[in-house]
């Protein structure tokens, strides 16, 4: 299994940013995806997640800002970010649980206020 993300960056306050995670080498119709995100010196918390069957579900910081999705024909999801904070700064890792704990190589998203 392959994880690769991208669109992490440098953005300002209020701004936004669309992280994406490609997949490779697992059955993407069935897992679900989720995107992490850690602060140096802070433990990985989940940020967001998104079923097989499109069911989402977002951690209370981001609600209302920040929207994944996900295509199969390119085996992509998305973390479409919105009025974007300093505190979001952080590297964002996708992830998902297919035949074990995969995740991609993280992409940081730095916010400047």
């Amino acid at each position: 299994v392959q994880l690769q993300a991208s669109g992490g960056g440098l953005v300002q306050a209020g701004g936004s940013l669309r992280l994406s995670c490609a997949a490779s080498g697992l059955n993407f119709k069935i897992t679900t995806m989720n995107w992490y995100r850690q602060v140096p010196g802070k433990e990985r918390r989940l940020v967001a997640s998104i079923t097989s069957d499109g069911s989402t579900n977002y951690t209370d910081s981001v609600k209302g800002r920040f929207t994944i999705s996900r295509d199969w024909p390119s085996r992509t999801t998305y973390l479409q970010m919105n009025t974007l904070k300093p505190e979001d700064t952080a590297v964002y890792y996708c992830n998902t649980w297919y035949r074990g704990d995969n995740w991609g190589q993280g992409t940081l998203v730095t916010v400047s206020s």
